[in-house]
């Protein structure tokens, strides 16, 4: 599907979650953080919210669980409307059935790796997946810092999947914005989750647009 933005609610108006989904329109994606205030220090929105949110907008959502115990709690996302689910790798105790319920609801599977947390000791796991998300901040807030010490892991995971053949989406979340989306295009990530750079611009579909241009440049 080339270049894909997604803009991240986290940085939206809570109170107004429809209208705010409306202006991105053009995005790929809605990215949605589920937080519940023990697997990161914040608690944000859950299944009801999902719920309704996938019902107010004809974007996909894109459902990222920071969460303890997601392998209960992920099918329910995909009932609830989500069309990808991402589960943490250090928090899912079993990773592939868990990839499996989520694509047999019919729903990408997706894992998350914290910045630290590398690639390498889960290369067999990738056939299970769907896209490969790498977190460029420490998960739990919004409107950090890009972490370029990130930037390595994006180009060694893309360089496993293509060692396998496989065509998964290798997504990067925090701190993207005009200013790194290029560097992380370049190490071959192409699904990008953009919250404050979206939603604190002045026109956010433009924005959404300028991030997507950005990105098709680099990594063509």
């Amino acid at each position: 599907m080339g270049i894909q933005i997604a803009p991240s609610i986290l940085s939206a108006d809570f109170a107004r979650l429809a209208d705010e989904a409306a202006a991105v329109s053009n995005a790929d994606w809605l990215h949605v953080d589920v937080m519940d205030n023990h697997f990161v220090p914040n608690l944000t929105l859950g299944l009801p919210v999902v719920e309704s949110l996938a019902k107010a907008t004809d974007t996909p959502l894109d459902c990222h669980l920071m969460i303890e115990d997601p392998d209960r709690w992920a099918p329910g996302y995909v009932e609830a409307g989500a069309s990808s689910v991402t589960f943490h790798i250090e928090a899912c105790r079993a990773p592939i059935r868990t990839a499996r319920e989520i694509r047999a609801k019919g729903a990408r599977a997706a894992m998350a790796l914290k910045p630290a947390t590398p690639i390498e000791p889960y290369e067999d796991l990738l056939p299970e997946l769907d896209m490969i998300l790498i977190m460029t901040v420490e998960p739990g807030f919004g409107g950090q810092k890009f972490l370029d010490v990130c930037v390595p892991k994006i180009r060694r995971t893309r360089q496993l999947l293509d060692k396998h053949g496989l065509d998964l989406w290798v997504q990067i979340d925090g701190g993207v914005s005009m200013d790194t989306i290029e560097r992380c295009a370049d190490a071959g990530a192409d699904v990008f989750v953009a919250g404050s750079a979206v939603y604190a611009a002045d026109n956010p579909n433009a924005m959404v647009d300028q991030l997507r241009t950005l990105a098709e440049q680099a990594s063509s």
